[in-house]
């Protein structure tokens, strides 16, 4: 990063636009016999193929090295500077001469913000500064006026300004960001002696003694920047420019180095002492890179682009010659890439801050020292400005156990590290051998480190960003910074276990009770902490090859967990949680609970309340960990009742999960419910249903069914739709006579007006009717609001009528967005005759999209298959639909022909859609 501009590469041969005299000579040449009124036309044309004959060069020169731009960057905005240079040539010479200029008409041209800086992406905005002495003259309003239309019809976007010293001086100490364009200003064209003039000023009457107000004005400014950008270094679709840890932090970084210091290049900063050679080698590398992916960006969308889409991630990882490799996407591959700059970014960051920090500081006042009541640091380390530092370096590196006593220290001390002892760490993670790793005095520190002071997350967070963390655990490493290509996931492997655990200490501060009741119910009565802790930190260490992930990380957990100091019972217990993390959340989201062989067998699996009560707050915290917006009501009623019915089975015996036993308490509670109702009435609605009806559905919704049915019609479709908060949805319950095929009707009124199912139950009574109950949200993922439950069920009702055909009616409505098309996922079907006793369970695993429940359902119906009970669990843009099914005459689909069937016809109808959606 420097204010100086770079030479334009070899390889771009030179190009005119980069040879200022040899560009104006044949300009002046083409010129020579062009009428006064064309010249301006001319110069553009002139210019403008002369542009053109310039940008392959550019790109081809990009292209052979695509993951560093340094010198791409480079060569646009010397690119521009010819472009520039010859319009104010053309302007000043030709369209508007002086003969004998006076000392009122100097004029001088200064390239400001990202442009000053000599860097540019292929559609970065051209920044001009147009300054003159006082007052602007009508010959220099003609000169800009002119050079402005000629740079416009060069298709350039420019930004421009015409000041004089002082109106610059007088709004840099207004406006935070005009003084920090200022700040960058690069001198281009014109008078020369004006350009000095106004940095000396500048430097002399509006930079001096101003340092300590413009670090706090763009700290600030990045602290807002970051909140707009979620706050977050690991966003799906991070902005390589705005994001944490782009390029905008660099650039931050060198604003204030240059404000405070005067330095026209980074690289100064190593001889000032604020980054050692090491870390400025990180700073130029991140850079390069950062700046290639802008680059990429830009050239992909052939426009101004800074956000790393989706699809934009495929395309530009593509460019950059990341491939897919050992199970692992190449998107993938370069997304961990970028988030390692970013993290690395965000290093040099604290380190820059904290040693201005160090050089700005004033002692604290005596007294406030007195009544801050630290407590003492242990020796090799010492209080250094309110951060713990080394005080012996020697000392430090002799004894390996200090890496991690440090950090004992700053959360013993509630202290955060000085960077000096970041930077000693960094720099010799070496040290760290596997003497130490096998150590159990180490192993002892590092539980400590999870278990002891009730905020491991901020330990393990910076234990992770230098390295230490993977450096101790080397198993850790594949996974740090490691992306998910998904819409599910909204951190890297790494943070999600960090976030993991942080919710696990988060429940153990009592901060969540109210949220997680059953979590905080099972930690009040006790687990074993040492065990959780671990699980937490090791459940995904698996991640990114070609295996399993579960198995993998327990087979991984097996050697990790006896380093750690674990005792062979504990050691085996944190295994079978690893090899199991997934089975609790893929139990409750994918299978009917209502259905008492799941709990059986589910029970089976867990065998032991201590497992369940392990189990359950690690798949808690995992869920929770996975993003912001994952967690809700219906996932917690979910598990809240996994939970309930499997301790009532491991206590009370599997036996005590039964059909009839549960098929008995509804009905008491039903008849409780419609206590005012004629008993006679009472006794028919109790008798008119099967026992699948009794298990699958709440008191509440069957009183519900109870008053739809009474008196129902056989041509009369009756509608109720109820917010449920318990599911977080809107609860739509049909009651209407039963024929073929009419799950898949109703499920295709529902996917008509944009409804998301996240659960759907139906049911056949002994006297003829369906009673079928759907749980919707909208597109946004809640509960549709009471002002738009009647044109819900308007849609429903013309849909219902036949009134709209929804499979025709749904063509145009089940594309896929633009930048969701690049996530794959391969459809897996199966078919399973032993999860339930009477009922197939057809489960389908496929890329999501809208329509795609009513299209399988079709494809069901239309095989002559009985759907009792629909369960979607939705991970992003990946979704598993869970059908409980039986055939036309009430049986299992045993017949492994009749299977094979069903699986082509369920394929046929999702690359269909698929193939309707622009997804194949």
């Amino acid at each position: 990063m420097s204010d100086s501009a770079r030479p334009a590469p070899a390889d771009t041969g030179a190009h005119l636009l980069f040879d200022l005299p040899a560009l104006t000579a044949r300009l002046d040449a083409s010129l020579q016999d062009a009428d006064a009124r064309n010249i301006r036309a001319e110069t553009v044309r002139f210019l403008l193929a002369e542009r053109e004959a310039a940008l392959p060069r550019i790109i081809a020169d990009f292209g052979t090295h695509p993951r560093k731009a340094g010198e791409t960057v480079a060569a646009y905005a010397a690119m521009t500077d010819g472009l520039v240079r010859a319009v104010f040539h053309v302007a000043t010479t030709r369209l508007h001469p002086l003969q004998a200029p006076t000392a009122a008409e100097g004029l001088s041209v200064l390239a400001v913000g990202g442009y000053g800086r000599a860097e540019m992406a292929p559609f970065s905005d051209v920044d001009l500064l147009f300054l003159t002495p006082w007052k602007i003259t009508p010959w220099a309003e003609s000169v800009i006026e002119s050079m402005l239309y000629m740079l416009w019809d060069l298709k350039l976007k420019v930004g421009h300004s015409s000041r004089t010293v002082e109106d610059c001086i007088r709004l840099g100490r207004e406006d935070i960001t005009i003084r920090t364009a200022l700040l960058e200003n690069r001198y281009l064209d014109g008078d020369a002696a004006l350009a000095e003039r106004l940095n000396q000023t500048l430097r002399n009457d509006l930079f001096k003694g101003t340092g300590p107000q413009f670090i706090e004005a763009k700290l600030a400014e990045r602290s807002e920047r970051h909140r707009r950008q979620g706050g977050q270094r690991y966003v799906l679709e991070p902005n390589v420019k705005e994001g944490k840890g782009g390029l905008r932090d660099l650039q931050t970084l060198y604003w204030i180095a240059k404000y405070l210091h005067g330095v026209n290049d980074t690289a100064d900063l190593v001889g000032l002492g604020v980054f050692t050679a090491e870390e400025y080698a990180v700073f130029q590398e991140a850079e390069d890179f950062l700046w290639a992916v802008r680059c990429h960006l830009h050239l992909i969308a052939n426009r101004a682009s800074d956000q790393l889409s989706f699809d934009a991630q495929v395309e530009v990882a593509r460019r950059m010659g990341f491939a897919d490799a050992a199970g692992r996407r190449g998107v993938e591959v370069f997304m961990q890439h970028y988030f390692r700059h970013a993290t690395r970014v965000g290093e040099l960051t604290r380190v820059f801050l904290t040693v201005l920090e160090a050089q700005h500081a004033k002692p604290a006042p005596v007294l406030k020292r007195l009544f801050r009541r630290k407590k003492p640091l242990k020796a090799p380390f010492f209080d250094d400005i309110s951060r713990v530092n080394v005080a012996d370096t020697r000392a430090f590196l002799a004894d390996p156990l200090n890496f991690l006593r440090i950090f004992e220290e700053a959360l013993r001390t509630n202290m955060l590290l000085h960077p000096d002892a970041m930077r000693l760490i960094a720099a010799n993670l070496d040290r760290i051998d596997d003497q130490l790793r096998e150590s159990r005095e180490a192993a002892h520190i590092f539980l400590d480190l999870l278990l002891k002071h009730g905020n491991p997350e901020r330990v393990l967070r910076r234990m992770n960003e230098l390295g230490l963390l993977a450096a101790y655990i080397p198993e850790f490493e594949p996974i740090v910074a490691m992306m998910q290509f998904n819409m599910y996931h909204s951190y890297t492997v790494d943070e999600h276990t960090i976030q993991c655990i942080s919710t696990l200490a988060q429940i153990e501060r009592r901060e969540l009770n109210e949220e997680l009741p059953l979590s905080s119910h099972i930690l009040d009565e006790g687990v074993n902490r040492r065990v959780l802790y671990v699980a937490l930190l090791l459940h995904d260490i698996g991640k990114g090859r070609p295996e399993d992930h579960s198995i993998l990380g327990a087979q991984i957990a097996r050697k990790v967990a006896p380093r750690l100091g674990l005792s062979p019972e504990d050691c085996e217990t944190v295994e079978w949680l690893i090899r199991h993390h997934l089975l609790m959340s893929d139990v409750a989201q994918k299978r009917d609970l209502s259905d008492p062989r799941t709990i059986r067998d589910f029970a089976k699996r867990v065998k032991t309340r201590k497992r369940l009560d392990l189990l359950t707050v690690l798949t808690v915290c995992d869920i929770r960990g996975v993003g912001p917006n994952v967690w809700n009501n219906w996932k917690a009623t979910l598990l809240r009742r996994l939970y309930s019915d499997t301790s009532r089975a491991l206590e009370h015996g599997l036996e005590a999960v039964n059909r009839e036993q549960r098929s008995d308490a509804a009905k008491k509670a039903l008849r409780e419910a419609l206590s005012g109702w004629d008993p006679r009435d009472i006794r028919t609605e109790l008798a008119r249903h099967y026992d699948p009806y009794w298990q699958g559905l709440g008191t509440a919704t069957q009183a519900i069914f109870a008053e739809m049915l009474r008196g129902l019609g056989d041509d009369e479709i009756r509608i109720d739709l109820d917010p449920d908060l318990d599911h977080d949805a809107t609860r739509a319950a049909f009651a209407l006579s039963d024929h073929p095929g009419i799950f898949s009707r109703l499920a295709g009124a529902l996917a008509l007006v944009g409804a998301n199912v996240v659960d759907a139950r139906t049911y056949t009574s002994k006297d003829g009717y369906a009673t079928a109950v759907f749980w919707v949200q909208d597109s946004e993922g809640h509960p549709y609001e009471a002002a738009k439950l009647p044109r819900l069920r308007g849609m429903i009702e013309k849909t219902l009528k036949g009134e709209v055909v929804a499979r025709d009616a749904l063509k145009d409505r089940d594309k896929i967005k633009k930048r969701e098309r690049e996530f794959r996922f391969p459809t897996h079907i199966t078919f399973d005759n032993e999860g339930s006793d009477i009922y197939t369970i057809v489960e389908v695993d496929t890329r999501d999209r809208p329509g795609l429940l009513y299209d399988l359902t079709r494809a069901l119906a239309s095989s002559n298959i009985y759907i009792a009970s629909a369960v979607i669990a939705t991970y992003g843009a990946q979704v598993v639909d869970t059908f409980y099914v039986k055939d036309m005459f009430g049986l299992k689909l045993h017949s492994g022909q009749r299977q094979e069937s069903l699986e082509k016809r369920l394929r046929d109808a999702i690359v269909r859609g698929a193939e309707r959606a622009g997804q194949a």
